[in-house]
């Protein structure tokens, strides 16, 4: 499957990007979450704020004014478009860690109650925040890390059970 990216800018705009735009981009890291970006002659400034790798959604600062960015893979896109996107995360009953990196803070306990997007989690991993949010409405059966935890990728974060009404 070819590398080609659906970028959303702002919920507004949308660019296609393929690995052979990737692959002439001028970049250069600067900071922990800095970069100095040079396209088209001109140069920019790139700082990425925040970001919540399961949403694939990055708060990006760009020659300091604000964007929301959603990346899509082409995986993504091929579920989407087949249908599948809405509510297939809902299957699962658990929070694995996808990377490995640091637990930065743990906004649940066992017995809360969560709302779909409440934050659960927020993990550290190469340089970067990563928050990790709840895909059901439930009940947190159980929580298995704790801040300043050094996690494993497919390591369990946190289980729940879906909240009966």
């Amino acid at each position: 499957m070819s590398k080609n990216y659906k970028t959303t800018v702002n919920q507004e705009f949308e660019f296609d990007i393929s690995q052979e735009h990737l692959s002439k981009l001028d970049a250069v890291k600067t900071t922990a979450t800095g970069y100095h970006i040079l396209y088209n002659n001109t140069s920019f400034k790139a700082d990425v704020v925040t970001s919540d790798f399961s949403k694939k959604t990055y708060q990006v600062l760009v020659n300091n004014r604000p964007y929301e960015v959603v990346i899509a893979d082409a995986i993504d896109i091929l579920i989407k478009d087949m249908g599948f996107s809405v509510g297939a995360s809902k299957l699962s009953n658990s929070l694995i860690a996808p990377m490995p990196g640091l637990i930065l803070d743990v906004q649940v306990t066992a017995g809360q109650k969560v709302k779909e997007g409440d934050t659960l989690v927020v993990l550290s991993a190469m340089k970067m925040e990563n928050s990790f949010v709840s895909h059901i409405d439930g009940i947190i059966k159980a929580v298995h890390v704790t801040k300043d935890d050094a996690v494993d990728k497919g390591q369990l974060l946190v289980e729940f059970e879906e909240e009966n009404n």
